[in-house]
């Protein structure tokens, strides 16, 4: 009787999910967890776990279940998880199901926590996407039959109250953290960039932070670093938009893991003023990096930053800019942050999550 993880959506180019369960898995070994995961991840998973994740009990299962695989991959892995999932659990005689994301077999007997992130879909819903029927009607059955429900932030946790009436007593709230071996302060010299992490949506707020960036004085002399995959619904118009306003912008896609460290740590600071996160994980690595961060002062993000960032409004351009200039002009605004980055960060450990995380699974193991 035991602890199976289900992991059949992983990357193979980690960005948030992926990265979550990489670091928290391992901190769940006291449980002896068999993790399910799809065959194609399997060797990413490996070369990116701890160096001591081999000790880990991998169950490899159907492959093509990731978002690499786009909607298709999304509906074989709802399919799998409704009808093979169940399966598994019975032949493996578990105790509990953990998913780090919230999908669980619908109407079945099989117990299982979930973690859920984030409701952006709901809040920024977009016509024809698969995502709005799927959080408007799968992931409400999910979060009232899971036994417990673990949220990144206080602020997901009220928005499952808000949008799905689930009642507190099934949410915790469970923060986040990083990876220390790799986001750390490199004492790098500063160059004329600011750096945003993360996809080019609208609601992670590009096209103001564009246009902020155009009026900070002598915007010419700095350049604006957006890494994270190209996007054809969005980043045309960002590049256009950049044409037309005169600033200096490079896109550099997806970067891999290991070298966004150096990214972080060469730039005059993150820019991140999105208009909602479940937590906001590039907050806490560049604080991580000793990189000031400015963003939002809506969501999740206060939680993470506390007092160790600018917090803006992300609808005014103007404060944007504002920020933007007095990361350049005040040096001593520059170092505090820097400092206090550095200290707010090491508030947060996967060795805490992981901790909060196994005294809830404890509760409902069989």
């Amino acid at each position: 009787m035991g602890l199976l993880v289900n992991l059949a959506f992983l990357t193979t180019k980690p960005t948030g999910h992926t990265v979550y369960a990489q670091n928290l898995v391992p901190q769940l070994r006291e449980f002896h967890p068999k993790l399910l995961i799809s065959q194609d991840s399997l060797p990413q998973w490996q070369t990116l776990a701890p160096e001591d994740g081999g000790s880990l009990d991998y169950l490899p299962v159907s492959g093509k279940m990731n978002p690499d695989h786009g909607s298709k991959g999304h509906l074989r892995r709802l399919l799998w998880t409704q009808f093979q999932l169940p399966r598994l659990y019975r032949k493996f005689q578990g105790s509990l199901l953990f998913s780090p994301i919230p999908e669980m077999p619908l109407w079945s007997r099989v117990p299982t926590i979930v973690t859920l992130h984030d409701l952006i879909p709901l809040r920024f819903p977009r016509q024809r996407s698969p995502l709005t029927p799927y959080f408007r009607h799968y992931i409400p059955r999910v979060l009232r039959q899971a036994k417990h429900v673990l949220c990144d932030s206080a602020a997901t946790a009220r928005d499952a109250m808000e949008f799905y009436n689930i009642p507190a007593s099934q949410l915790t709230p469970v923060p986040l953290a990083y990876d220390a071996s790799n986001f750390r302060f490199l004492d790098l010299p500063r160059k004329p960039y600011f750096l945003y992490l993360g996809r080019h949506d609208a609601y992670k707020n590009l096209s103001r932070v564009l246009s902020a960036f155009a009026q900070v004085p002598n915007h010419q002399d700095y350049e604006l670093w957006i890494a994270g995959p190209a996007d054809p619904r969005y980043t045309p118009q960002l590049e256009g938009q950049a044409w037309d306003l005169g600033v200096r912008l490079q896109f550099l896609n997806y970067v891999p893991y290991r070298e966004l460290p150096v990214l972080l740590n060469n730039a005059i600071g993150l820019v991140f003023p999105t208009l909602w996160e479940g937590f906001g994980l590039p907050v806490l690595e560049a604080m991580a990096c000793g990189t000031p961060v400015i963003t939002s002062n809506l969501s999740s993000l206060p939680e993470v930053a506390g007092d160790a960032a600018l917090l803006v409004d992300p609808y005014d351009v103007n404060a944007i800019a504002q920020a933007m200039t007095e990361l350049i002009s005040d040096e001593q605004t520059w170092q505090q942050l820097r400092q206090r980055g550095l200290a707010r960060a090491k508030q947060f450990s996967w060795q805490k999550t992981g901790k909060l995380t196994a005294d809830i699974l404890r509760q409902f193991m069989g």
